[in-house]
Order: C-alpha cells, then sequence, then structure tokens
C-alpha cells in the first residue's frame, strides 16, 4: 500500500486515498487536544487491499505528531488500535 498516496483533506476532515480509480477515506473530526475517529469508507472492491490499515496508520501518525489523544469512535480503527498499541499516542 505504499505505492498510493494519502492525503489529509483538511477542509472535509478526513484522510484520502484513490485506489484504482476509487476514493478511499477515513472521515475525523478535531477539537483541542483531541482527535475523533469517525468513520472509514473502502469501496468493497478495493476491500483486503490494506487501505483501511493504511488510513489508521497515516492518522494516527498524523495523531502523534500533534500530540492529539485518538478517540477511535469507528469500529474499524478501534480494532485496529487494539492490534497495533505501537501506534497510539500515550
Amino acid at each position: 500500500m505504499t505505492d498510493l498516496k494519502i492525503e489529509n483533506n483538511r477542509g472535509s476532515s478526513r484522510f484520502e486515498i484513490m485506489a484504482n480509480g476509487k476514493l478511499a477515506w477515513l472521515d475525523y473530526r478535531v477539537e483541542p487536544g483531541t482527535i475523533f475517529l469517525l468513520y472509514v469508507e473502502v469501496p468493497p472492491e478495493e476491500e483486503g487491499r490494506g487501505i483501511g490499515s493504511s488510513l489508521a496508520v497515516a492518522v494516527l501518525e498524523f495523531a502523534r505528531d500533534q500530540g492529539l489523544r485518538v478517540v477511535p469512535l469507528c469500529p474499524f480503527i478501534a480494532a485496529y488500535m487494539r492490534k497495533h498499541p505501537d501506534l497510539v499516542v500515550k
């Protein structure tokens, strides 16, 4: 998945990836000191390629770089964080 470019579309409050002409994204909301991870959408035909995981890594790295506490409201992101605690801001 490293060959796909992930963009932080701040105007839409989401991280985005274009894969095979299809848009996948992770919606978020930032409040002072906290980022809420709301929803991940990957087109069904692109599932299983690691796109959701790539979005999760990008947003968790962003949160760490910004010193934001992460609140995962999306079940996919919550599960990803449990599997990869090393990426979670303490």
